[in-house]
């Protein structure tokens, strides 16, 4: 067994071999603990957007489609930072880069409370918190599970991205209670508040790499830490170009647009305005969309599982098929108190919300090999690239028609276009043996 040796700067230097025992529970579930809790205390600033359309509109007059705008540059840089923070993670370590994350979203959302005009929420909420929170998207989970697990992938998948529906779980309500009671800047600074109280776990618990401790990852052998790559954003960019070659990228890109356009873009930001319109007070339909919360944590963790048995292509159609059917029967469920329809749907559609990541990230990493959470990432902009689209335009189709029921009816047809990309995604070709050859 290999004893770490000190460097120059006191820290201990990763084993050169792998330790001759593994701990009986292995660390990896530890990251994953870790990754999940700090995940989860920074999902506050994607629970927010939507609770500040009314008093922004109330309070500063501003447009539902100007803070549609500010949210829509939030989502969309949320997504396009994430394939460089994927890269950025292979050269620098997770740690740091979700450190600095997080300060650029306690920064962004603090900058929020001075603000009197619309440029000013796009600067802080748009730009400062979409980069932030872009570092620490769902290429950070896709990172953790690559090197840390090599059996229970899916399952660990589902759990992180669920990560986030917990986080709202525990969020909504609040926030919704302080926008009502004292205003939406002390929620603001609530959501700055989280995002910094996450920053100690991941100093002194987050950890780089198996390698790191003289271990395999879970399930598999064991591998030395490869060295730092340089060139995060060439490689990239490079990957996306590679990427952008094949044809299961395009059509994983454009279903996972729609599905962002249906989830981001569209539920968590105009749901709870949306119900406001017809009579339903803010603090109930918060915590609506905090239900879909909680069942979406089983409804990911369950795609994780169906993940590791069944082919991900079939699931990603079965699942955009649902959505679509339940949001062309959401304007008809609207009303100024909570019907036990309404309750159905919130739960189907809780188990819908994010089910599609696993099977989208299994096909990545069918495709794309070690490249794949950087490809994952230039998906997941795509994802963020329709939520900010539809962020934006679902305020402009309300201020123009002053309902959001053609919002609904576009989004629920769109998921049949999803499904059907999803469909006729090929499996890839094995590479023949020289052997065979």
């Amino acid at each position: 067994m290999s004893t770490p040796v000190p460097d120059a700067g006191g820290a201990s230097a990763p084993p050169s071999a792998p330790r001759s025992r593994t701990p009986r529970i292995h660390p990896a579930w530890w990251v994953a603990a870790v990754s999940f809790v700090t995940v989860m205390s920074a999902a506050a600033f994607t629970a927010a957007p939507g609770l500040f359309v009314e008093p922004l509109n109330a309070e500063l007059g501003w447009s539902r489609a100007t803070i549609g705008f500010g949210v829509g540059l939030q989502v969309i840089l949320y997504g396009l930072t994430a394939p460089f923070a994927a890269a950025l993670m292979d050269r620098f370590g997770m740690r740091p880069v979700v450190t600095a994350a997080l300060v650029v979203i306690t920064v962004g959302a603090l900058s929020t409370v001075w603000m009197s005009e619309p440029w000013q929420f796009v600067l802080g909420w748009g730009l400062l918190v979409g980069v932030g929170s872009g570092s620490m998207a769902l290429a950070f989970t896709a990172t953790v599970t690559g090197r840390w697990f090599v059996a229970r992938r899916g399952l660990v998948s589902g759990v992180l991205t669920a990560a986030t529906a917990s986080g709202q779980l525990v969020f909504l309500p609040l926030l919704a209670w302080i926008v009502e009671n004292q205003g939406w800047r002390p929620a603001s600074v609530t959501v700055a508040i989280a995002a910094l109280v996450a920053i100690p776990l991941v100093l002194f618990l987050l950890r780089d790499h198996p390698a790191d401790l003289g271990l395999a990852p879970y399930g598999g052998e064991y591998v030395p830490k490869p060295a730092p790559a340089r060139g995060a954003a060439k490689r990239a960019v490079t990957a996306l170009f590679d990427a952008a070659r094949t044809g299961p990228f395009w059509l994983l890109a454009g279903a996972f647009a729609i599905c962002g356009a249906t989830t981001n873009g569209l539920v968590r930001t105009h749901f709870v305005p949306g119900a406001h319109d017809h009579g339903m007070p803010i603090t109930v339909a918060a915590s609506l969309l905090a239900v879909i919360g909680v069942v979406d944590v089983i409804g990911t963790i369950g795609s994780g599982w169906l993940t590791d048995r069944f082919s991900p292509r079939v699931l990603l159609g079965v699942y955009y098929t649902l959505r679509g059917v339940a949001l062309l029967f959401l304007p008809s469920l609207m009303a100024p108190s909570v019907e036990l329809p309404m309750v159905f749907f919130i739960v189907f559609y809780g188990l819908d919300w994010v089910a599609t990541v696993p099977p989208t990230l299994a096909l990545c990493r069918e495709f794309y090999g070690e490249d794949a959470p950087i490809v994952f990432g230039w998906v997941l902009a795509s994802h963020q690239v329709g939520a900010g689209v539809v962020a934006f335009a679902g305020g402009l189709v309300r201020d123009v028609t002053g309902s959001y029921d053609a919002v609904w009816y576009g989004a629920g047809v769109l998921c049949a276009g999803a499904a059907l990309m999803s469909l006729v995604v090929r499996k890839r070709q094995a590479t023949p043996d020289v052997s065979d050859l």
